[in-house]
């Protein structure tokens, strides 16, 4: 929880995560909490520790993709992703997460393409003590498609849902 802003504009900030486990919050639960979250500050009244009397804006919602990886279950929920880390203090190296254990995560270090076009080239895993990692930044993957403006989605045709009013 953090409140931000001035006495014109204050924002009360929410991430949310779960205690433990590996599953991620879904659009579900992070609505209902949501609803939770403002009747409790409601029932504060003006007294709401840390952000005084008046208007706030209430935002309520997950960590973003760029939140630092640090607890084995956050690792846990990225396997499979391409993550920048540090190991024993060394310069970040982008790897593939490929499995977690409470104790450390199996890694595979991603060189990049040569030259345009081809593709990264991806070393043999290795395991690596979670406590010899800095925290690690899930990094996004774009596909080719992805990249150069998908065509079809240009036209129209992806698959995403759209309402329009």
């Amino acid at each position: 929880v953090r409140a931000t802003g001035t006495a014109e504009h204050r924002t009360v900030e929410v991430v949310l995560d779960r205690a433990s486990g590996t599953q991620g919050l879904s659009l579900d639960d992070v609505a209902r909490l949501s609803g939770r979250v403002s009747a409790a500050l409601d029932a504060l009244g003006d007294h709401v520790p840390g952000v005084g009397a008046g208007e706030y804006l209430l935002e309520v919602t997950t960590a973003g993709v760029d939140r630092p990886l640090t607890e084995p279950r956050h690792f846990a929920r990225n396997v499979g992703r391409l993550v920048e880390v540090s190991v024993d203090g060394a310069a970040p190296v982008t790897a593939r997460l490929k499995d977690v254990t409470d104790d450390d995560v199996e890694l595979a270090v991603v060189r990049p393409p040569a030259k345009k076009g081809m593709k990264a080239k991806e070393l043999p895993a290795e395991r690596v003590a979670l406590d010899r990692l800095g925290p690690a930044i899930v990094q996004v993957e774009w596909s080719p498609a992805q990249q150069a403006g998908d065509a079809d989605a240009a036209a129209g045709e992806d698959t995403a849902e759209h309402t329009e009013a």
